[in-house]
């Protein structure tokens, strides 16, 4: 082992138990961070095909284990949360069409991305087992026996996590490793820069790197990646597939819940902009007294804190997940897998993540459905897509509470100029699919090796 992955292997086993402590925490909030703890240290189901040939694990599961091994090897990927299994999702179908009855191991980092990756798998397998775990700590001994319960065949991992100790036992055990729509901020680079001794050798372990742009190419090979290894191929977020069922499901929500008001969403909302979206609906609701506002917390457990906001401000709202009140102002998307259909239902869409600096969410869901969308100033976790949008004029920013509600206001007047604004948003995500075909046929060498 290099003496500087020595140095940040040590840091990390001291640095573990007040990470595991710090989900523990979390736990208390979200119930989710409890489950599956043993993952997190490199436990879990032993698959069919991971022999432990290193570990003797093959003792562990019998004879049936060793004849299994030669051909039941998996296929791993790495969505860190929700984002990520989204935007992975053509992906998954893609690998699972090439390898048809291989295991297929998805991991995570968050409850709610390893709850849509297994709900993911179910509609992909018609139901069937779903391996979905979550990712372990990058120590020596979690990932060694993960790797020995898992035996990837292939590994890819979305966008860019750089696990030192995760990539180096991927090179040891001669696993073939992607990162898939890759990006590399300039801020990123020069951090991972001032550690080139740890992350240069990490960067060495990719067989492939499938960069969103020429700019992020040009970054990881400046770390020190190689270059055969580097390739832009696009963002796959463009080829997302957006569920021909998803307009009809929003029509009968809007039918539901709005009839034939007005209605615009706050969607993927933290802390301080449910506030906004609030202040802002108070201006809508002057020019348009009908408005329904549909208000999605970007976070499972704030569910609940969100509700109680509601209920101190003494706002007319119903939770999706109860009965309706005929007379809200709000509807409160405490319920999972429901916001692109509320999307489609929506005149105006507000993507958050955006107000406040979290680096804004997902702006292609209400693109690809041709909605209107008004964003927040801060969209450094996609700030090619954002920028594209606005250099077409099929997103418009805001920069606080007054603005939001304004704008609103302005476009649920003008039908047309909405209209116009949705088709050059669909517009931008159909130029730019095709990164995940091209990404597929990168891969496919690494399958047949």
């Amino acid at each position: 082992m290099r003496p500087g992955l020595r140095l940040y292997s040590l840091a990390a086993y001291l640095l573990a138990p007040v990470y595991c402590g710090a989900l523990a925490w979390r736990g208390f909030r979200e119930r989710g961070y409890w489950r599956g703890f043993g993952e997190r240290l490199g436990y879990g189901p032993v698959i069919a095909g991971a022999a432990g040939a290193e570990s003797g694990l093959a003792a562990e599961r019998g004879p049936a284990a060793s004849a299994a091994a030669a051909g039941a090897r998996s296929l791993w990927l790495h969505a860190a949360s929700v984002g990520e299994v989204q935007a992975a999702a053509g992906l998954v179908r893609a690998l699972d069409e090439r390898c048809p009855g291989a295991p297929l191991v998805i991991t995570t980092m968050t409850p709610a991305g390893a709850a849509r990756a297994k709900a993911l798998l179910a509609a992909l397998r018609a139901g069937g087992e779903a391996d979905v775990r979550f990712l372990p700590l990058d120590l020596p001994g979690a990932v060694h026996r993960f790797f020995d319960r898992v035996a990837p065949r292939l590994g890819i991992i979305m966008e860019t996590e750089l696990w030192p100790n995760l990539f180096r036992e991927c090179r040891r055990r001669r696993v073939p490793l992607v990162l898939a729509s890759a990006r590399l901020s300039e801020r990123s680079a020069r951090r991972y820069d001032r550690m080139r001794r740890v992350f240069e050798p990490t960067l060495a372990a990719c067989a492939l790197i499938a960069a969103q742009s020429e700019a992020d190419a040009k970054r990881f090979l400046r770390l020190g990646a190689p270059p055969a290894a580097v390739r832009a191929v696009g963002n796959i977020k463009f080829d997302l597939e957006v569920p021909a069922a998803a307009a009809e499901r929003g029509r009968l929500l809007r039918e539901r819940y709005a009839g034939g008001r007005p209605m615009w969403v706050a969607g993927s909302t933290h802390d301080g902009e449910e506030q906004a979206a609030l202040a802002a609906h108070a201006l809508v609701r002057r020019a348009h007294p009908e408005a329904l506002l549909v208000l999605a917390p970007r976070h499972p457990p704030r569910f609940r804190e969100v509700g109680a906001m509601l209920e101190r401000r003494q706002v007319a709202f119903a939770r999706r997940s109860a009965q309706l009140s005929p007379a809200i102002e709000v509807l409160l998307l405490d319920t999972l897998g429901e916001l692109l259909d509320l999307y489609a239902a929506a005149d105006v869409v507000f993507v958050g993540g955006s107000l406040v600096p979290v680096g804004g969410h997902n702006l292609l869901e209400p693109a690809a459905l041709g909605r209107p969308i008004l964003t927040g100033p801060h969209h450094f976790n996609s700030p090619q897509i954002a920028r594209l949008l606005r250099e077409r004029n099929a997103v418009e920013v805001v920069h606080d509470a007054r603005e939001l509600g304004e704008r609103v206001s302005e476009l649920i007047a003008q039908p047309s100029a909405r209209t116009m604004m949705g088709a050059r948003a669909r517009a931008v995500v159909e130029e730019n699919r095709g990164a995940l075909d091209r990404l597929v046929a990168l891969i496919a060498p690494l399958l047949e090796r």
